[in-house]
């Protein structure tokens, strides 16, 4: 069973999607139970998903809506019921792994990645509100990002780093972790009850790459450069990645981090999300079959885990050509290509792009309480 065989190779295949049709059926149930399920992460955007298509969510919004919950409320209640129901379906997963898996994410609302106290006020406060030992409460890694992920794990807060893209910024990440852990430690608390995961998102650099690649393509006239160039597509995901976790293999071998770990502390996981394949003309489990190995995690939309169930290959690859990997980074930034302007660029289209997902939602919700209510 390669699911069986990714936690052999240290890996924990999350779900990228969270529907209270999947959950209330048994069929979430039956994927932990069955196919090796380890963990699952939502975000706004499949939230916007989830509501506005499935059906299970109507009897709520009218009840909610009759009581006089505007749409925020009404989101709060129905995204907070999901996460507690799926919680409680990971529980056992939670409890047999000492810790180490079955969690489930909760974003807060995208409009305060950039306001880091509203951040800290709203992730703790959703945090009690699910109260659930194995959540992870989601924190955008920008700037206050970093900020919010020290003092929120400082407080023993479960923390899921999204939208990550530069190793820079997971280097940051990743410190502000250890410095949290560090902080805990000396209010005396527990450090073997948080966990944290950093959520680096792949394909997307392939895109953003490959589209400037084409730029470049186009005004360059030099046969041998444009040779090069064309070697260059499709190579920056994997070998961004691959940098970013050779990274955490040297920061959690660290002395200052085993100092922790001997008091409890966990090593911050990397997380690989967006996963899925973009361009068709590449591999359908190219972001799958190539970041497999120890510590690490893979969130998986309901597609490519069937695909990997399929034809997948379990191969330990994230070690495979670890050099290469920043030579090809090198490589694109001699051809024209500034990977810290595409990872910045790309966080900031993250963040929106989540943003508008829950105002569309929003949105939807407004106009069904209307419905309901029978108001224009």
């Amino acid at each position: 069973m390669r699911m069986a065989q990714l936690l052999s190779l240290g890996q924990s295949p999350w779900l990228d999607m969270i529907e209270r049709g999947h959950t209330r059926s048994g069929e979430l149930r039956r994927m932990i139970e069955e196919d090796g399920l380890r963990g699952m992460t939502s975000n706004p955007s499949i939230f916007d998903k989830s509501i506005s298509q499935g059906k299970e969510y109507e009897a709520d919004i009218q009840q909610l809506a009759a009581e006089g919950k505007n749409a925020f409320d009404i989101y709060e209640v129905l995204t907070v019921t999901d996460i507690q129901e799926a919680t409680a379906s990971f529980k056992s997963i939670y409890e047999q792994s000492g810790g180490v898996d079955g969690y489930v994410s909760l974003e807060p609302p995208s409009q305060y990645s950039y306001d880091l106290e509203k951040t800290l006020t709203e992730v703790p406060r959703l945090f009690r509100l699910v109260g659930a030992p194995n959540l992870m409460m989601k924190v955008p890694g920008t700037p206050e990002g970093v900020v919010a992920l020290r003092r929120l794990i400082s407080h023993g807060i479960n923390i899921n780093v999204t939208l990550l893209f530069s190793p820079h910024n997971y280097a940051m990440i990743a410190q502000a972790y250890i410095d949290g852990l560090q902080e805990l430690a000396e209010h005396g608390g527990d450090l073997s009850l948080v966990s944290s995961v950093a959520s680096v998102f792949v394909s997307r650099i392939d895109t953003a790459v490959d589209k400037r690649l084409e730029g470049l393509l186009a005004a360059e006239s030099d046969p041998v450069r444009k040779q090069e160039m064309e070697g260059l597509r499709g190579q920056a995901a994997v070998a961004n990645s691959k940098v970013i976790y050779q990274i955490y293999r040297q920061r959690f071998a660290a002395a200052d981090f085993k100092v922790l770990e001997a008091r409890g502390a966990r090593p911050q996981r990397v997380l690989w999300g967006s996963t899925s394949t973009k361009n068709p003309a590449y591999d359908d489990l190219k972001y799958m079959d190539g970041l497999i190995g120890p510590g690490t995690v893979n969130t998986l939309p309901p597609d490519t885990w069937q695909a990997f169930a399929d034809h997948g290959t379990a191969q330990p690859t994230l070690i495979q050509d670890a050099s290469e990997a920043r030579a090809v980074l090198d490589r694109l930034e001699a051809v024209g290509i500034n990977m810290e302007e595409v990872h910045s660029t790309l966080q900031r289209e993250g963040v929106a792009s989540f943003a508008a997902s829950l105002e569309s939602l929003l949105s939807t919700l407004e106009e069904r309480c209307k419905a309901f209510q029978g108001t224009p």
